[in-house]
């Protein structure tokens, strides 16, 4: 653990001279609320006078809780935590305030903070970067030496290796999350990026029904007869497991919360020997996913000064170190990923920074949630043979149509 004395001195600056006011604060329950905790504790010993009051709920308790606040205007939250994909409903019901430009800095990786701009990337600034979680491929480069394969750098690449790696039936050859939903949808969109497709463009219109998907579709759906049985169902548990244990070669798609056991001798078969990357790309740049959890003030917060020096200090860069190091909570500011004694810890955060910088997000419309779901739908149609992958694509892309002119 980091000594608290000492993060306590490091932060000190970013909160002097704070008066004495009370935060509620909407967060997320689990490992993310020991997170937020930890934090909590720690700004209440440089300002004992606060009283803080942290509210933790699972994922969807967490939006639901957060939107009926600030649809009702009750000013209950004075900050939030939020999934990145629910700032454009945020953002567009001018339910968040834009932040002081005190409160960026050059540190923060690009993406992750432009993410919480309104316009995308150029606007204002409505919410920071707190978690930066992003979509990377994992490979077994002992596998790969063996079988004197390259690193993948495209997905026809990846389905190659995967063919070669598991005609002996020692390995599978690959492995993802077949679950339908956001699982199955989350593989495979950075296949569908990198095959220079998207699910929608950037008025919102739905572009499933092009070549690019279709080639993206049957390049996923071709992984299936390298993956291991039962893949249609499997989600992050069955996903670690098999890369740790050394039963699949390669992931395509692994969060950071994943990974950190995979070089831990007590669980797993394969320590220093598993690779991590951003996803292959097709055509043009890898688009790793990004899937930033976002700090946020409400319009109709009650203690907003004092709800941004809160910001500045859970953002901070003494902070996310303590929290990197001891909950494994990833970065999103570039002097964090460099620092010598996180990378003693995760010696993949070099690649994972890269992977941030290239990152992409979801699509930014109101209604993601909904698209999600009804793509997963047909994508998992599609992987059990139920539909071709031109037919799922057709009857998506009909659907999302009539969801997204509501």
């Amino acid at each position: 653990m980091v000594k608290r004395t000492l993060l306590a001195s490091a932060l000190i600056a970013s909160t002097f001279g704070a008066s004495a006011a009370e935060l509620v604060i909407a967060g997320r329950d689990s490992g993310y609320g020991d997170a937020m905790q930890f934090v909590v504790d720690e700004y209440k010993k440089i300002n004992p006078k606060t009283e803080i009051t942290l509210v933790k709920r699972p994922s969807k308790g967490l939006y639901e809780s957060i939107v009926l606040s600030m649809r009702e205007k009750t000013g209950n939250y004075d900050v939030v935590l939020m999934d990145d994909t629910w700032a454009p409903e945020f953002l567009a019901n001018k339910w968040l305030s834009p932040l002081p430009n005190s409160l960026e800095d050059k540190d923060f990786i690009q993406s992750t903070l432009d993410i919480g701009r309104n316009p995308d990337g150029s606007g204002a600034t409505y919410a920071l970067p707190m978690v930066g979680n992003v979509a990377m491929f994992a490979w077994n480069k002992d596998l790969f030496d063996q079988y004197q394969l390259k690193q993948p750098q495209t997905w026809t690449e990846v389905l190659s290796s995967a063919k070669t790696i598991s005609q002996d039936g020692k390995v599978n050859g690959v492995v993802y999350r077949g679950v339908k939903g956001n699982p199955i949808v989350t593989g495979f969109l950075p296949i569908l990026w990198g095959y220079g497709g998207d699910v929608v463009d950037s008025n919102g219109k739905p572009t499933l029904n092009t070549p690019q998907a279709k080639q993206a579709l049957e390049t996923f759906l071709a992984m299936k007869q390298y993956a291991p049985k039962g893949v249609d169902v499997y989600n992050a548990d069955e996903v670690r497991d098999a890369l740790q244990k050394g039963t699949a070669a390669m992931a395509i798609e692994v969060w950071p919360a994943w990974v950190p056991d995979l070089d831990n001798a007590k669980v797993s078969n394969v320590v220093g020997k598993m690779e991590m990357m951003a996803p292959p790309a097709q055509t043009g740049q890898p688009s790793p996913m990004l899937g930033i959890w976002q700090l946020a003030i409400p319009a109709d917060a009650k203690n907003k000064a004092e709800a941004e020096q809160f910001l500045a200090f859970a953002s901070s860069a003494a902070m996310q170190k303590a929290l990197a190091l001891n909950f494994g909570t990833p970065p999103t500011r570039q002097s964090v990923y460099a620092d010598p004694q996180v990378v003693s810890k995760y010696r993949w955060y070099p690649q994972q920074a890269a992977a941030l910088q290239a990152g992409k997000a979801r699509p930014r419309i109101q209604n993601w949630a909904e698209v999600e779901s009804i793509l997963g739908d047909f994508l998992q149609m599609a992987m059990m043979g139920q539909m071709t992958s031109e037919q799922a694509l057709q009857q998506a892309q009909k659907r999302i149509e009539r969801t997204t002119k509501k």
